[in-house]
């Protein structure tokens, strides 16, 4: 595992159940304030499913990803929605209810 998906795991793990944070804000705690595409593409390969809270991970305006690598997006819903996450419609989680203030009060 290369240091970038190390320093992305270990941001993703501090997302406390029953919260969420964006790509960007996991992105910026990993260091590389520009990645959140490449976020994506270490969560998609997490390497220890149910360890590690990529579930918590939702785009910048609430949504869940359509190709969550573990389930799919109903599951992605059902995994948040167990923790208490509260959802504004069907695909979009409440941000303004659920969103996680990171270190430093890291927000997008």
């Amino acid at each position: 595992m290369g240091d970038f998906a190390s320093r992305v795991y270990a941001a993703v793990s501090r997302v406390p159940a029953g919260r969420v944070a964006t790509y960007g804000q996991i992105a910026r705690m990993a260091g590389s304030p520009r990645a959140a595409r490449q976020v994506g593409w270490e969560l998609h390969r997490n390497p220890e499913p149910g360890v590690i809270p990529c579930h918590r991970v939702v785009f910048k305006d609430g949504s869940v990803a359509p190709g969550f690598a573990f389930g799919g997006p109903c599951e992605q819903r059902r995994l948040l929605r167990d923790e208490g996450v509260r959802f504004a419609d069907e695909n979009h989680v409440d941000m303004a209810a659920c969103r996680w203030e990171g270190p430093d009060g890291d927000l997008d």
